[in-house]
């Protein structure tokens, strides 16, 4: 039975592992995009003016309130056809785009809602006076967020970040409904024809779960190497 998991044919290995090499790469780029779109949006709430403060709080509200199947099926389908409709309107042709790039955008759009709230409580964290002492020094807002906002804040982001990042690589088993080849889909298709479903979803349960171990140790060192200099949990608690 275990000869189903070869690499080579007859056994779907091979495949299981270009589903996870695909899994992974959509979930890079989800969180890298929702961590762009995350810094934009907490810095939007925090010190952009009335609309920019109500278009975020309108996006983060939507995004965290409509569940993320729905909304992956509304942006891959609906978000696709409206961008073709616009091209044609302006007098260009439809264009395909491909699964891993819709992935990675719808997946990003949804994470970005939790990691506005992620890095805008991280931010709020930070001592104010740090923030005034920088203002009285004459730092552009650029420079302040270089090297007051964003080294401030990071230990207090990363547990919520590694938390997101974690969730990004288990969210693009939903786009198994969409079609796109990932892990979950390329498991169901293995099990559905060899009818070894036991076998194949505990396979894809353990890639899954070494996916999340080898995260772990990485944002551990992530995060020790963030809070250097800080007190440990023990000694704060001391």
């Amino acid at each position: 039975m275990f000869d189903l998991l070869s690499p080579n044919p007859p056994g779907w290995g091979g495949n299981l592992l270009r589903g996870l090499a695909n899994s992974l790469q959509i979930a890079v780029g989800a969180f890298g995009m929702g961590l762009l779109i995350g810094t934009v949006g907490a810095y939007g709430k925090l010190y952009g003016g009335p609309l920019v403060r109500d278009i975020a709080a309108i996006y983060t509200t939507i995004v965290r309130a409509v569940p993320e199947l729905v909304l992956i099926l509304l942006l891959y389908y609906a978000g696709t056809d409206m961008i073709n409709r616009v091209l044609e309107s302006l007098g260009y042709q439809r264009v395909d785009i491909s699964g891993l790039v819709a992935g990675i955008v719808v997946l990003g759009f949804v994470q970005g809602a939790y990691a506005t709230e992620v890095l805008r409580g991280a931010i709020k964290a930070i001592p104010q006076g740090e923030i005034e002492a920088a203002r009285a020094y004459g730092m552009s807002p650029v420079l302040m967020m270089r090297r007051i906002t964003l080294p401030a804040m990071l230990p207090h982001a990363l547990p919520g970040l590694a938390n997101l990042w974690l969730i990004s690589t288990k969210d693009t088993a939903l786009l198994a409904v969409v079609g796109f080849s990932e892990l979950t889909l390329v498991t169901r298709q293995a099990a559905g024809t060899t009818k070894a479903y036991f076998l194949f979803f505990i396979a894809a349960g353990i890639l899954y779960l070494a996916i999340t171990l080898f995260s772990n140790v990485i944002l551990a060192k992530v995060e020790q190497w963030a809070r250097r200099g800080m007190p440990s949990v023990k000694e704060a608690r001391s």
